[in-house]
């Protein structure tokens, strides 16, 4: 065995990502090489590699990683993140895996990285560990260990086909985002949520995303609350939802989050009803809301739990 850096701008690399990927993770897991492109196309301010192990000239498993060393606004420095480790299944428990976890915390070491954090990086394969792929005695037995608050978290999933807007109304107008509304929806973040949802709007800018794939809430001040959606056209691939399992057209709401000052009053639960019915009247049937551990909130919307993951950690919290 021995590994080559892997660079995600050769065709043969990325395709030999996305057949050990889905070979390793199964159909329900499955990513596209969309997915891959844009997972191994660098965040603003990111130091990210890979390295693809090799058997007898045939590519078998593959390790990315991910640090942000510059930008604690967004993420502290000395956390990093394996964004994606899979290896096939006849070349497990070769020592192939354990390799490719070695690389990457020397990378992510030598970029000052203290903490690694499995999944859950500035570009997510995952939020963390699917935990249907069984695999959590691997990483336990490499030091890594549940995080201590919140260690699950889940997707939620539901079809929009026979969705019935049951909200009250509010105080506040809730629209698509339009172009022009960037600047004041970039201050919106800066005040409210100025680390990673503030990262990922200015992220989506310089991607040049469609705008109304930001629904807004507007009270007298101005934005006070936003909802992200995914169809399967935007800007960010909707395969990282993982809907397979859910009817077609398929659709993603989150974030969503509102102002501090105005939690309490309804206002989140009338941004999410309005994003469901956008998404619905865009003929969206799977729906997906990731990455959450607000179940019950999501439930009282017909949401029931699709897909759980661990968050796995190693190394010191400083």
């Amino acid at each position: 065995m021995h590994l080559q850096p892997l660079v995600p701008a050769n065709p043969v690399h990325r395709a030999a990502l996305v057949a050990i990927w889905n070979a390793a993770c199964g159909a329900d897991l499955a990513i596209t090489e969309r997915l891959a492109a844009y997972n191994t196309h660098p965040a603003t301010g990111a130091l990210q590699a890979g390295q693809i192990a090799f058997e007898n000239d045939q590519p078998v498993g593959f390790v990315l990683a991910t640090a942000l060393p510059a930008d604690p606004q967004t993420s502290p420095p000395h956390v990093g993140w394996i964004d994606a480790l899979a290896v096939l299944g006849n070349y497990q428990k070769r020592g192939i895996g354990s390799a490719l976890v070695a690389w990457a915390e020397n990378f992510l070491r030598a970029q000052g990285c203290t903490r690694v954090r499995l999944g859950g990086g500035l570009r997510p394969f995952a939020p963390g560990l699917p935990m249907q792929l069984d695999t959590t005695a691997f990483f336990t037995q490499r030091g890594f260990a549940p995080r201590g608050n919140e260690p699950h978290v889940c997707d939620v999933a539901r079809d929009l086909g026979d969705y019935v807007s049951a909200h009250a109304n509010v105080d506040a107008m809730l629209r698509p985002a339009r172009a022009t509304d960037a600047d004041a929806l970039g201050e919106f973040f800066h005040r409210e949520f100025p680390g990673r949802w503030r990262f990922e709007f200015d992220e989506f800018l310089r991607e040049r995303g469609r705008a109304s794939d930001y629904l807004l809430l507007l009270t007298e001040r101005g934005v006070d609350g936003f909802a992200r959606v995914t169809f399967e056209n935007s800007e960010r691939p909707i395969e990282r939802f993982y809907p397979q399992r859910l009817p077609r057209p398929w659709g993603q709401l989150g974030p969503i989050g509102v102002s501090r000052d105005t939690r309490g009053k309804g206002f989140g639960g009338a941004l999410l009803d309005a994003g469901l019915q956008y998404l619905r009247d865009h003929d969206v049937r799977g729906c997906v809301i990731d990455w959450t551990s607000l179940v019950d909130f999501y439930g009282k919307f017909g949401f029931a739990p699709y897909r759980e993951y661990l968050i796995l950690m190693k190394g010191e919290k400083t």
